[in-house]
């Protein structure tokens, strides 16, 4: 009885954990101060079900030593300091969005430590000493199965274990997570992403990919259709945009939500020229929302881009995708 008891505190424990605030650090003469710091680092792209199980043994180790919960990531994403001209590199989240999922993770304190040219460079002996120890007095780490750290990612595991006996912490390392018998990491969801496997990509993230845009004019097309649209910009530029297709999705606009179906593309049938739009009907908003800020929550890709011969026959096809659009959002809200 004792010991269901206890077991019983411990969950109570956890559900207030995850309920706090993430406290911010941007500043490394603060870090000193985080108490007993219970310790993870990376990128933490899209915090994906493989970050969640990380930052899940980062949270029960804080919860049994009484200590914080600690997430070392970097501002700017690493790739866009060292590759400035790579304009490959898209996104899954956002600073604002990782804040977001690491609060709903139960992360203690989020640090965004400057990445800069200089930090690149030095050694892996030198990031655990300086950073880890020195400044931040790292008690515990936990990684993930695959990680490096220092000049040239030259740092792996055994060798944190080694300094971790230098220099007092302990390291537990954590296994890739799988599912469907693949290894989930960002890389892949960028992937999917990319081909408009939306249903994997939110699998892999645990949640609905998302963005936010603001409403611009457009040249009207959709309204001569009878489907009037919101055109979008996303407001990030280092955020990923899915592959062209049409997507049932829910849009969130002032706290209100509304189901929708977004155009990702080309607007082949109109020989448009200008490059890829993004471009969304709300069902049920009928007043034109220009400047407005919205949300956007991908649920489902419909089909791939097409060239139609006549704007009567991209019309047709708009009423199946709309039928089709409200068939899978009402399943979702």
């Amino acid at each position: 009885m004792r010991g269901l008891i206890l077991k019983n505190l411990i969950s109570l424990k956890y559900i207030c954990r995850v309920a706090r605030v993430v406290k911010i650090h941007r500043n490394p003469s603060e870090l000193k101060s985080i108490g007993k710091p219970v310790l993870t680092t990376g990128t933490f792209d899209g915090v994906h079900q493989g970050h969640k199980q990380i930052i899940h043994r980062l949270n029960e180790i804080a919860l049994r030593e009484n200590a914080r919960s600690v997430v070392l990531t970097f501002s700017p994403h690493p790739r866009k300091v060292l590759f400035p001209d790579d304009e490959t590199l898209q996104l899954l989240s956002t600073e604002e969005e990782k804040i977001a999922l690491m609060e709903k993770c139960g992360v203690d304190d989020l640090i965004f430590f400057p990445f800069t040219l200089d930090f690149s460079r030095i050694s892996s002996v030198e990031y655990v000493r300086d950073l880890l120890v020195n400044t931040i007095g790292v008690h515990t780490m936990v990684v993930g199965y695959d990680h490096h750290f220092g000049r040239n990612r030259q740092g792996d595991f055994n060798q944190l274990v080694e300094f971790g006996a230098t220099y007092g912490f302990r390291v537990e390392e954590i296994p890739a997570w799988e599912i469907d018998q693949v290894n989930v990491s960002s890389t892949k969801i960028r992937q999917a992403l990319t081909c408009g496997e939306i249903h994997t990509a939110n699998k892999y993230l645990g949640y609905r990919y998302g963005l936010r845009a603001r409403v611009v004019p457009g040249r009207g097309l959709g309204r001569q259709l009878g489907f009037p649209t919101a055109n979008l910009v996303c407001e990030n530029s280092d955020k990923l945009i899915p592959g062209s297709g049409v997507y049932a999705v829910l849009l969130t606009l002032n706290s209100t939500k509304y189901k929708a179906m977004m155009n990702i593309g080309y607007r082949p049938t109109f020989d448009d020229s200008s490059g890829i739009h993004m471009e969304v009907h709300i069902f049920g908003l009928n007043h034109e929302i220009y400047g407005e800020v919205v949300s956007l929550q991908f649920v489902e890709r419909l089909r791939s881009e097409a060239r139609f011969n006549s704007a009567e026959d991209l019309k047709e096809q708009l009423l199946l995708d709309s039928t089709e659009a409200r068939k899978i959002l009402e399943k979702e809200c």
